[in-house]
């Protein structure tokens, strides 16, 4: 008999695990920190645990004067924080933005011998090595943002919207647009059905993609099951950008586009201001932990008032099991007044278990107010809660 296959399911969960745990997978962070700082009311008082990613919101919160704990199971997200953080201590802003704003500089190996001894010894070790990354002429893509596994995909749809579906002039108009009227009768009129094909959708909806933009098998069903499927909800999520925001100012998408940051559009650690501000001390706010969330929440003792799930609870959809492990110990860890808040490729919240949604009172108005104002603007939904206390 031949040799029996993994089931699909299967199949799609070996891929993730097998990109996600041995790749950098996010080379930016791809939720909006101006949503979540209004949506959590973020003060100095404040305790947060937020997902790594690749640390830009983390220390974006911590320019509110919060503690934050960055938390990730892929010690290659925590070690680009690192590196952030180390040069935000030993560096000045220009050779910080070379690296950061610009995606890479032809003194990369200078400027990292600059910062190189406030890494960490695990960070040093893997910087050591891929450092490569930020070195123009070895990138990929000549830039930092093509690399990682998400950095692999925009330069691929990249080098498909100049030579395969030849929109690149209008890509360029579009970032180029004075206005959301000029940007959305243009995009209306002459990008959107050249570009958002039925098989193209389909290709980045697919099981080989998915993974290489850190999303999981559970998430990707989500997707697919929402009304029109993958391409559906891709032509929703495509639409909406063009609406909430000017493509050039909309840095999320537009570092994707042109492999580097703007002076004017950029996060927030990026700005001259917010960097003196890091500098000045508020960079020592931010600590890492690599770990699964419940394995850092059972090692900490100090309450938590903030949590940022990311996605998170998508990727534990199928295991309600580690889900309620893991809601017992926020809800364990919670301080007073303690808020979450999470976005999901679903429609809404009632994956989660019943003993979790007991004790979360939701904001659905306001949730749904600054949803419609994210930029990034690729999930179904966006949370916000207050942690009830226990009967």
């Amino acid at each position: 008999m031949p040799p029996s296959l993994p089931a699909p399911g299967r199949l799609a969960r070996l891929l993730f695990d097998s990109v996600h745990l041995r790749n950098l997978v996010y080379n930016q962070c791809w939720e909006d920190p101006a949503v979540d700082r209004e949506a959590l009311r973020l003060r100095p008082e404040d305790r947060v645990l937020v997902i790594t990613s690749a640390g830009c919101n983390a220390l974006d919160y911590a320019l509110t004067g919060a503690r934050v704990l960055a938390v990730d199971v892929n010690p290659r997200q925590n070690h680009l924080l690192e590196l952030k953080r180390a040069g935000i201590r030993a560096l000045d802003f220009e050779s910080f933005f070379e690296l950061f704003g610009a995606g890479g500089s032809a003194r990369t190996r200078e400027i990292y011998a600059g910062l190189r001894h406030a890494l960490p010894e695990p960070s040093r070790d893997h910087w050591d090595k891929e450092i490569r990354l930020f070195e123009p002429g070895r990138a990929r893509g000549r830039s930092f943002y093509y690399g990682g596994t998400s950095g692999l995909v925009a330069l691929a749809a990249k080098v498909w919207l100049r030579h395969g579906a030849r929109l690149w002039g209008l890509v360029e108009r579009l970032l180029d647009a004075r206005s959301l009227e000029e940007q959305k009768g243009l995009y209306r009129a002459e990008v959107r059905h050249r570009l958002l094909s039925e098989g193209f959708l389909r290709l980045v909806g697919s099981p080989a993609v998915m993974p290489l933009l850190g999303v999981p098998e559970p998430q990707r069903r989500m997707v697919a099951g929402s009304p029109g499927g993958f391409p559906g909800y891709l032509r929703d999520c495509l639409d909406h950008v063009m609406s909430v925001a000017l493509l050039r100012e909309n840095y999320f998408w537009s570092v994707y586009l042109t492999g580097s940051y703007s002076r004017e559009s950029c996060p927030r650690y990026l700005q001259r201001a917010s960097f003196g501000r890091l500098k000045g001390g508020l960079v020592e706010n931010v600590r890492t932990f690599t770990g699964t969330v419940t394995g850092c929440l059972a090692r900490e003792t100090e309450p938590i008032t903030a949590f940022v799930l990311l996605d998170h609870m998508d990727w534990l959809a199928d295991h309600p099991r580690l889900l309620e492990e893991e809601w017992a110990w926020i809800f364990r860890l919670a301080g007073p007044g303690a808020r979450v808040i999470f976005r999901s490729g679903g429609r809404d919240e009632l994956f989660l278990p019943l003993s979790v949604l007991r004790r979360l009172l939701f904001e659905r108005e306001r949730a749904e107010e600054l949803h419609r104002r994210d930029r990034v603007g690729t999930y179904a939904s966006f949370h916000i809660a207050r942690l009830a206390p226990a009967l």
